[in-house]
């Protein structure tokens, strides 16, 4: 509904047409690679291969190609991820039509937007360092209700090394325990929800 929706609204503006539309991610990179759009809007959760593997793959192949984020999901990990990936915009679903308009014409002259309430929260959190690989494979781990141990024998890691890295995390989110972190790295972006 929510794309049928989309492609009214810009089919019913002048200087637009929608040349296609997918399902999933992979679905998408193989129909921008057949149509080659001026301009990609991308949602960050789908099958088979999600929006930021899908930016990564059309930008790995076409640098120059024009990437908008349009998703219900913030957090300031996420959009920091997609901006690195070569996204130029970044809207949450709740944005207005007009803005979402305006925001594929600046995106086709070459006009970074983000959405404000996504602005604010990745200035909220700039200059806090970032999770690292190795403290994203214990919280995955961790959210999934692992203790220290058993983190460790399927990290092949002592238990100390993740307790060290549990308390790294911790203060990296400024959690206060373990499902506290898990928490924050989902509304954050880190973690999938």
């Amino acid at each position: 509904m929510m794309r049928a929706g989309l492609c009214a609204t810009l089919e019913s503006e002048r200087d637009m047409k929608v040349v296609g539309e997918a399902s999933d991610g992979a679905e998408a990179v193989s129909m921008f690679h057949l149509l080659r759009p001026d301009v990609v809007l991308i949602d960050l959760q789908m099958p088979r291969v999600d929006g930021l593997g899908a930016i990564a793959q059309i930008k790995g192949s076409v640098p120059t190609a024009t990437i908008i984020v349009l998703t219900t999901y913030p957090g300031d990990a996420r959009v920091n991820k997609a901006m690195s990936l070569g996204a130029i915009s970044y809207l949450l679903k709740v944005a207005s039509s007009d803005e979402i308009v305006a925001t594929i014409r600046g995106a086709t002259q070459g006009r970074r937007h983000v959405a404000d309430d996504v602005i604010q929260d990745v200035h909220a959190h700039q200059g806090m360092e970032p999770l690292n690989a190795r403290e994203l494979s214990v919280l995955r781990l961790a959210a999934q209700g692992n203790s220290n141990r058993s983190i460790g024998n399927v990290l092949n890691l002592s238990e100390e090394t993740i307790k060290t890295r549990m308390k790294a995390i911790l203060a990296k989110l400024n959690a206060s325990d373990r499902t506290h972190a898990v928490s924050i790295a989902i509304r954050r972006g880190f973690l999938d929800p």
